[in-house]
């Protein structure tokens, strides 16, 4: 008999397992009552088995009456509370209180752990839930008779995949369609799974077409899907281990929840505002279940001294993991003792304070263990009284510090680091550190054990874990929280602990590809001179002035405003993107500019009789016509409600400056216009606030007015797949930098001894200060190249040293005082400006002429690769005082005006490639080196000529623009031989 590969074979192996390796009941369809949405009879079974008394107490099952008020009760707090909070805190009827579960028991409580045992796990299939129709579903999973999850389940081999498992939930298991189908509405059941042998989806909440399923998902090579199983299916790990009853067990009482918030929102009748609470209902996603599990395992086995990094893709869910991890680490025992005395949240995310108590508020257990430490003194009380979960913003964490002692050594932390590249620097580690350690030093401690102390709680103190969550580690992250690896050319790497990619994510479609739709605009500028004079200037600074000048104007603002207002309305709002919701962004690259744009825009709005409106972002008061102003002046409502506003109507384009630019979640944000440079971390941070997934976002747009696609690719690659930190940062590059410094003999090692001793032990400011002030003294007679050589690597000592000192073993005393002394010294240092060769530049132009113009639409596609990024730089404290290039103003306006291309990228790397073009030329090479300036300069003519004919066929326009116009032709000489002649013969 050929074996059976149909869907019904798939549930018995489900079945099959639950039953004989899990130990779970096998139900029947006819179990399951459905005026009451559960199965009545485990219900009563596990009750009299377990709560005889209560039972016999309120008289439930004494007639077929008093069951059905029983029941009926019951049924109606399902539907108010939900399953997983009856299950958890229990059933109130009349006198009685009744268990609906027994949790897991300790090892240590044999009671608990009989108790336990009487729980009835229930596997049904082909379920029979509605009383107005027959459909059934495939499996339900019920735990001492109430349902926890349903299953649907599809199979390859006949043609079916997950999608249909899918469509079948979302167009036949609608429960407003089917209100005696109790057993699909919200809340009476935990989680729905859509599964087939290779995939399995998830869904907390059915709701017809817009049932919203999210992957549950191992992942493959950083990617979607799921791996090989050389013992079966690939989704078996579904039913032979998180159905396993312990990790159900676990699930239920760790994870699960219904959250409830309550937002204010706008009376669409009366206009009033109105406070309304929401409901969600959770389940972890198995990256989310998986990363959790595996942090409280190894604290579990290694107890403190640990440090986790966890790179999660920004959108995938960070705060609920965040939120499971801190209230289990404070479950965790150590014998009979807790593991941890507190775990604080360090984060730069003020609403994480509430979603962390929303979501704990539905555990019973751990009411009201958290603590907002906005002071030193909020801290301390809260670490003195036993708070168990304590959260603090970054910002505010050095000084709540400073209240801590040495009462603090004998007790165990863990620190949960929420977006750790933001949060983390040697600094602020070290007060960390020294705080949480007791290392703050003593009255009977001499100089070198205070020194010795400042250096120890530079370290990762080992009365302390580490789980650091990022979707973009920087090197520095890398190296302080990673785990350690070695190359096999003898480095040591750096890797995340675990890791949630960017690349998985957008594949099982939980965040969006923000890169699919971005469009590229160029601005197009022709500044005149407004004098009969032809001046000189540093041509390189002049460059970024006349950009900055130009962006600033009210014309350059205007077009800008237009263009997205005119975008946001007619291809966002008219397309009825995001079922009609959607929002926008604008980011700024000034607080200034952010003002302008939201009042040309609100012009504009108004100006075609839009019904929606802009509110502006940025922190702090700024100055603008005269007045001192606040986002809330300009808005016309306080802060805290921009967020809700964004949410409701008229408010639909959201202008900011540094803010909201991390850690903003709005899922109808759309659409994002950028007018800012962004690099590296800023760009992904910047760009992912439009990742966040909706039932009706089926895409995406970036409109880029400041950047080019190879620099958003590039700042993207990094973080696509697993960031790995190449090698250590090397220490003696700290002594490179001093000996630098020292070559300017502006102090001796005794002055900094005395400085140290004085400082240390809490000296008189006025005994501090001669000691620097001669420092300066001498500093100020040295040569302006060799100042500011000095002054960088003093910097550079600054910036370096204190990470150095928290990831490396070594411990120097001499760092730590040539860090004392350079802290202070560098304060008094002289500023250091250059000669301004700008200096009247924008008295001497004026706009004649502007155009942005879209350049491109494209699709960035990222590579599928792991990402290698160096240590950071440490600095060699080399250069000095770059010299003017000095030009004509024509001729800078020439260069900055450019010319109106049809292919403006492919020009300008034409361009760039120019240098390296000629200077591979030998005949020119031959005459710089040989011959005077007059016979190279011939020669490069001649050279060039050549070479742009021959590039005719890779860029037609640049290359006849260049051929035809002798003005251009003239100015693309001259800029190209100064460069490449200075280097050939300053190198000869």
């Amino acid at each position: 008999m050929p074996t059976d590969i149909s869907e019904k074979a798939l549930e018995s192996l489900l079945e099959s397992t639950l039953c004989n390796k899990h130990d779970y009941e096998k139900g029947k369809s006819d179990d399951y009552n459905k005026d009451f949405g559960f199965d009545t009879e485990r219900v009563k079974r596990f009750i009299l088995t377990t709560q005889r008394e209560k039972a016999e107490n309120t008289a439930c099952f004494v007639s077929e009456i008093a069951e059905r008020k029983f029941f009926s009760k019951l049924s109606s707090e399902l539907s108010k509370r939900g399953v997983s909070d009856i299950l958890r805190k229990g059933f109130r009827y009349i006198s009685e209180l009744f268990d609906m579960y027994y949790p897991l028991p300790s090892e240590l409580n044999p009671t608990a752990q009989e108790f336990y045992g009487k729980n009835l796990f229930c596997v049904t299939r082909q379920l029979y839930y509605s009383k107005a129709n027959t459909n059934s579903i495939d499996v339900m999973i019920s735990l001492n008779g109430l349902p926890l999850m349903t299953l649907e389940l599809k199979n390859h081999y006949t043609g079916q995949t997950i999608d249909n498992a899918i469509k079948q939930y979302q167009d036949d298991r609608n429960p407003k369609e089917d209100p005696t189908a109790l057993l699909l509405q919200k809340k009476r059941c935990a989680v729905h799974f859509a599964v087939d042998d290779d995939n399995i989806m998830m869904c907390t909440e059915l709701c017809g077409k817009s049932s919203w399923f999210l992957p549950f998902n191992k992942g493959v090579n950083g990617g979607a899907g799921n791996p090989i199983n050389p013992n079966g299916v690939r989704t078996a790990y579904l039913w032979e281990d998180i159905l396993e009853k312990h990790s159900l067990s676990d699930i239920l009482e760790n994870y699960a929840q219904v959250v409830k918030k309550k937002k204010t929102v706008k009376d669409k009748k009366t206009g009033k505002k109105k406070e309304v609470e929401t409901e969600s209902i959770v389940w972890p996603r198995y990256h989310q279940l998986d990363a959790v599990r595996k942090m409280l395992e190894a604290t579990k086995k290694n107890g403190v001294g640990q440090k986790f990094l966890i790179q999660h893709s920004a959108g995938s869910g960070k705060s609920n993991s965040i939120t499971w991890l801190a209230y289990q680490l404070v479950g965790l025992l150590d014998g009979t003792q807790p593991l941890l005395d507190s775990v604080i949240i360090v984060t730069d995310r003020v609403n994480l304070d509430n979603q962390i108590r929303d979501n704990i508020n539905a555990f019973k257990r751990l009411q009201n263990i958290v603590e907002w430490a906005d002071s030193s003194t909020t801290l301390k009380d809260a670490l003195e009284n036993g708070k168990k979960i304590i959260i603090t913003i970054v910002h505010k964490f050095p000084y709540i510090l400073q209240a801590i002692g040495t009462t603090l050594r004998d007790k165990r932390f863990g620190i949960i680091i929420d977006e750790a590249h933001s949060s983390q620097n040697g600094s602020l580690s070290a007060k960390m550190n020294m705080a949480l350690s007791g290392n703050t030093g003593g009255e009977e401690e001499d100089l070198e054990d205070k020194l010795n102390a400042i250096i120890e709680g530079r370290k990762m103190v080992k009365n302390a874990n580490y789980y650091a969550f990022t979707a973009t580690p920087k090197n520095k992250t890398l190296e302080m929280f990673g785990c350690p690896f070695p190359k096999p050319d003898g480095e040591t790497g750096y890797q995340p602990f675990h890791e949630y990619t960017m690349k998985q994510a957008i594949e099982e479609g939980f965040i969006k590809d923000v890169l699919k739709n971005y469009t590229t605009y160029a601005s197009y500028y022709k500044i005149i001179k407004t004098v009969e004079s032809d001046p000189e200037f540093d041509n390189k600074k002049a460059q970024k002035k006349l950009r900055s000048w130009v962006e600033r104007q009210p014309e350059t603002i205007h077009q800008k405003a237009a263009i997205i207002v005119n975008h946001f309305h007619t291809m966002v709002i008219d397309k009825g993107k995001v079922g009609g919701k959607a929002r926008a962004m604008v980011v700024t690259s000034s607080i200034i500019r952010a003002i302008e744009f939201y009042y040309e825009i609100s012009r504009l709005l108004e100006e075609r009789k839009s019904p929606y409106k802009a509110i502006v972002a940025f922190s702090g008061t700024k100055e603008w016509q005269g007045k001192i102003v606040t986002e809330a002046d300009i808005n016309g409502f306080p802060s805290k409600d921009i967020e809700d506003n964004m949410s409701e109507d008229p408010y639909r384009i959201l202008v900011v400056a540094d803010k909201f630019q991390t850690g903003y979640d709005q899922p109808l944000l759309h659409s994002m216009y950028v007018d800012k440079i962004l690099t590296d971390v800023k760009a992904v941070q910047t760009l992912s606030r439009l990742n966040r997934c909706h039932p009706d976002k089926r895409d995406t747009f970036v409109l880029d007015f400041a950047n080019d696609e190879e620099t958003i690719k590039a700042a993207f690659q990094k973080f696509y797949k697993t960031t790995i930190l190449s090698k250590e940062t090397d220490p003696n590059k700290l002594n490179d930098l001093i000996q630098e410094i020292e070559k300017s003999n502006i102090y001796t090692e005794a002055e900094v001894d005395r400085l140290n001793e004085k400082y240390w032990t809490g000296a008189d400011r006025a005994e501090l200060d001669p000691i620097i002030n001669v420092a300066v003294e001498r500093f100020n007679l040295l040569d302006e190249n060799i100042q500011i050589r000095c002054k960088s690597s003093i910097k550079g000592f600054l910036r370096t040293y204190p990470f150095i000192a928290a990831v490396t073993p070594y411990c120097s005393v001499e760092w730590e005082k040539l860090n004392t002394f350079y802290m202070l010294l560098v304060h008094k240092l002289p500023k250091l400006k250059g000669e301004d060769f700008t200096e009247g530049l924008e008295e001497c132009i004026d706009l004649d002429q502007l155009q942005v113009t879209k350049i491109k639409e494209v699709k960035i596609e990222l590579e599928n690769k792991d990402a290698e990024i160096d240590p950071i730089p440490v600095g060699s404290g080399k250069g000095g005082k770059a010299e003017p290039d000095m030009a004509k103003l024509s001729d800078i306006l020439d260069q900055f005006n450019g010319i109106n291309w049809q292919n403006v990228e492919l020009a300008k790397q034409q361009l760039d490639e120019l240098p390296e073009r000629i200077t591979a030329d030998d005949a020119f090479v031959n005459a710089a080196k040989n011959s005077n300036k007059a016979t190279a300069q011939q020669q490069f003519n001649s050279s060039m000529l050549m070479i742009v004919a021959k590039m005719l066929n890779e860029n037609t326009e640049f290359c006849r623009y260049y051929l035809d116009n002798s003005d251009f032709m003239n100015f693309i000489n001259s800029r190209v031989f100064r460069e490449v002649y200075n280097k050939i013969t300053n190198n000869k």
